[in-house]
């Protein structure tokens, strides 16, 4: 009896590779987020020339800048657990509210009895039971992202009224204070743009180094092909529910820190703010792509314009339309550049 010759396996197909199309495409796909983050940072050293020129005795002095960057930190962090959710094809509503409820969860008189380690657990085991609900309910119980985290947007906002009676909740925790005073700047860095760093680091390894990013990149781009690819896409939803809700528990530590307080009203617009940063940046509000890079940057920009108009005394009006002016054209250069694609 013969055997089958190696022969007989030299005209087995071969994986195709790219087309010179797709190569091409690939190239200028990198070279757009490229030109992107780079427009973004031009953005951002105009909104400082401006800052300089307009305020230069308050915008430049350093006590400012650590300002500018210290307030980028806590809408950062949210920031960053959102780009994660957009690009996944999601949405989450209830960040704001989370980061109040996990705030004044965390300041009751209950709780501070437990010190520093116990603010910090209460901040961020709330984060991720509030995101755990979400993604349970939109990757098992198939509701719309967008009601079901209305839906909790409302309850938390509720609850956090609920256990502060519309009161502010101080904190009386020294090493929680401590962490924002003056004297525990790290060669001039607040700590808090020190968390903010290394949650920025860790999401753009996670989103562009690791399984778990490519499958939240290769979900947002074609759920119905990764799920025959092999992809547990309910899953890996709920992963990422969990991923903003720890991202709005650590928000709501440093919130605490930097306040010294709970409050009901934290976190007001969180949610308008981080999907807005996250789009300026670059992550596609339908899904399929997301920076990490890019999302900082907005935050950076949304955040400068801000301290701008607070330095000039312009009314709050013109800075809200000031930025929804850059959110247009951000969705309009989105739409631009994927006709171009096509």
């Amino acid at each position: 009896m013969t055997q089958p010759t190696p022969a007989a396996h030299k005209d087995a197909p071969k994986p195709a590779a790219k087309s010179a199309g797709e190569q091409r495409s690939s190239r200028r796909s990198g070279s757009r987020w490229d030109v992107r983050t780079l427009s973004l940072l031009g953005v951002l050293a105009v909104l400082v020339a401006v800052g300089g020129i307009t305020a230069p005795d308050e915008f430049l002095a350093t006590s400012n800048l650590q300002l500018v960057l210290t307030q980028a930190s806590v809408i950062g962090v949210v920031t960053v657990g959102m780009t994660f959710v957009i690009t996944f094809g999601g949405i989450d509503l209830s960040v704001g509210a989370i980061v109040a409820l996990a705030s004044v969860w965390a300041t009751t008189v209950a709780t501070q009895e437990f010190g520093f380690a116990g603010i910090l657990f209460t901040a961020v085991i709330v984060g991720v039971g509030c995101g755990l609900v979400n993604g349970l309910l939109i990757a098992y119980g198939r509701m719309v992202p967008f009601i079901a985290t209305l839906a909790m947007l409302a309850s938390a906002r509720g609850l956090a009224l609920q256990i502060t009676d519309g009161s502010t909740q101080i904190v009386s925790v020294a090493s929680v204070l401590d962490l924002g005073a003056r004297d525990s700047y790290v060669l001039g860095i607040p700590p808090l743009v020190l968390i903010f760093a290394a949650v920025t680091v860790i999401g753009w390894l996670v989103l562009n180094r690791t399984t778990f990013g490519r499958r939240t990149v290769a979900v947002g781009g074609n759920a119905e092909a990764a799920r025959l690819a092999g992809i547990d896409v309910r899953r890996q939803r709920l992963y990422l529910y969990l991923l903003s809700g720890l991202c709005c528990g650590i928000a709501a530590f440093m919130l605490i820190v930097l306040a010294g307080s709970g409050q009901n009203t934290n976190g007001n617009l969180y949610e308008l703010d981080a999907i807005a940063a996250a789009i300026i940046g670059g992550t596609l509000l339908t899904g399929g792509r997301g920076t990490i890079v890019g999302s900082v940057l907005g935050v950076l920009v949304f955040t400068t314009i801000t301290n701008i108009f607070a330095l000039n005394n312009l009314e709050t009006a013109v800075q809200q339309i000031a930025k929804g002016a850059i959110i247009v054209a951000a969705v309009l250069v989105q739409r631009r550049s994927l006709h171009g694609d096509t």
